[in-house]
């Protein structure tokens, strides 16, 4: 039997695009009033959590089963073409830009294409807070923790299923996004910040926040397997016209919607920086629960609103604007000024950032997201085929693109080759320490005698060059 096609919910692209601007404009605009709108993340957490729960849900209740092979295809040619293009393109603008931002390249590519970005960051001791590391990819680390729930969580969801009540399964998913929550507060007290941020046990709980949702709404708890698809609100039958009590709870949900989104963007204005997690992430995500519960319910004012076409539009392309916009940032304030990314980028280069970013974002989504998940792999490399063999404008597009993708095959090769162990800071540094040591252990002039000038420069001038080469 064929797996049910994915339920769309009115609104929830239009959230997504609440949730992508609120990390773009934190990043390309630091001192802006966004100084948590890294929150947006969470928000894409719950809805990742609730989509993916309900879409897995429906399909259990019209087939009887998980197919976890389809599913993952399925997750696979929704995340891997986009990713593949910005890995591969920003790595081969790094390394002809060269310097600092080739710095742990090699580690970065590999958690990409691993889905373990944030482990591997953790290993390495990056951290997400600090703006002047030069970290190329630092932004995949939330797609690292995506992809591992996507992973283990179809898995697992057959157990919380043998509950047959709803509100057990609720019950359960709240008590786990409880103990992420709780895992994670314990582990910053303890002095690890980044490793409860990009932890996907410590940074799960929105997510669960998510599945708690889904289970919530869904209609399939306690009905025999195999039975009718009726999951979530997705009922096919008309229901009847309620008149009185069913407009004010219409009337309520509406205002209660529209108070947790607004909710959700003055928490995104809220000072603190790193040391608001886990609270205002946690807040952030039953907030964006709150948002998400509003907007799906039946005739959603709240839906309607968030489905405005600009939004949609923002929020089918979401995924591609939050992979390119950090890269993109940071390349071009290096090529441009020079220097890492700071904490006052100019504003007319994050306009410029912005508008490479979503540029990069809708080619991607039409060259090569859409015919991917339309077509399948195998699907898309035959019409490839088929526009080489074309006339020649539809030729010459195929072309470029087959271009493309060698040079940034080879470019990310030598991007990896290239890549400095050490930043230029630290070998400025280190090249002062090494000229002081040396110049210690010279021997002394014969007869107690004042080392010539040419002697003594290095000890003299070794600190000033190393405090020189750090400014």
């Amino acid at each position: 039997m064929n797996t049910p096609t994915a339920p769309r919910y009115a609104g929830l692209d239009g959230l997504r695009a609440v949730a992508v601007l609120l990390v773009v404009l934190y990043h390309l605009f630091p001192t802006w009033f966004l100084n948590s709108g890294f929150v947006g993340v969470d928000a894409f957490f719950v809805i990742s959590g609730f989509l993916i729960t309900s879409l897995l849900l429906r399909e259990r209740a019209a087939t009887g089963r998980i197919a976890l092979g389809a599913f993952w295809a399925r997750r696979a040619r929704r995340l891997v073409p986009a990713l593949v293009a910005v890995v591969t393109i920003c790595a081969s603008a790094a390394w002809l830009i060269g310097g600092d931002v080739l710095l742990g390249v090699g580690r970065q590519v590999l958690g990409a294409a691993t889905f373990s970005y944030n482990w591997l960051a953790i290993a390495g001791g990056s951290t997400y807070f600090s703006a002047g590391e030069p970290e190329l990819f630092r932004n995949l680390w939330s797609l690292a923790v995506e992809e591992q729930f996507y992973l283990v969580w179809p898995l697992l969801l057959p157990v919380l299923l043998l509950a047959r009540r709803r509100g057990l399964r609720v019950g359960a998913a709240l008590v786990l996004a409880a103990c992420s929550a709780a895992w994670a507060f314990g582990v910053v007290a303890g002095g690890g910040l980044t490793r409860a941020y990009y932890g996907t046990d410590t940074h799960a709980f929105g997510l669960l926040i998510g599945v708690a949702l889904a289970f919530a709404l869904d209609r399939t708890a306690g009905r025999t397997e195999g039975g009718s698809t009726g999951a979530l609100t997705m009922d096919a039958s008309p229901r009847p016209v309620r008149r009185g009590p069913a407009v004010s709870t219409t009337a309520l949900t509406a205002v209660g919607g529209v108070a947790a989104l607004a909710g959700l963007v003055a928490v995104a204005c809220l000072p603190g920086g790193a040391t608001v997690f886990p609270a205002v992430p946690l807040l952030a995500s039953i907030l964006t629960a709150a948002v998400v519960a509003a907007a799906v319910s039946t005739d959603s004012p709240v839906g309607r609103a968030l489905d405005l076409a600009p939004l949609r539009w923002i929020g089918e392309r979401s995924y591609g604007i939050y992979l390119w916009h950090w890269p993109v940032v940071v390349l071009l304030t290096i090529a441009v000024t020079g220097t890492m990314v700071d904490t006052a980028i100019p504003i007319g280069l994050g306009i410029a950032a912005l508008i490479v970013t979503v540029a990069a974002a809708a080619a991607s989504y039409r060259l090569l997201e859409q015919p991917v998940r339309r077509l399948g792999v195998g699907g898309a490399l035959r019409a490839l085929r088929a526009r080489l063999a074309s006339n020649p404008v539809r030729r010459f597009g195929a072309i470029t693109l087959v271009a493309a993708a060698a040079l940034g095959t080879v470019g990310t090769a030598a991007a990896v080759a290239a890549a400095p162990t050490v930043s230029s800071s630290e070998a400025v540094v280190q090249a002062g320490l090494d000229a002081l040591a040396e110049a210690s252990a010279a021997p002394a002039p014969a007869g107690g005698a004042s080392a010539p000038a040419e002697g003594g420069a290095p000890e003299a001038g070794g600190p000033r060059g190393a405090s020189g080469g750090d400014t």
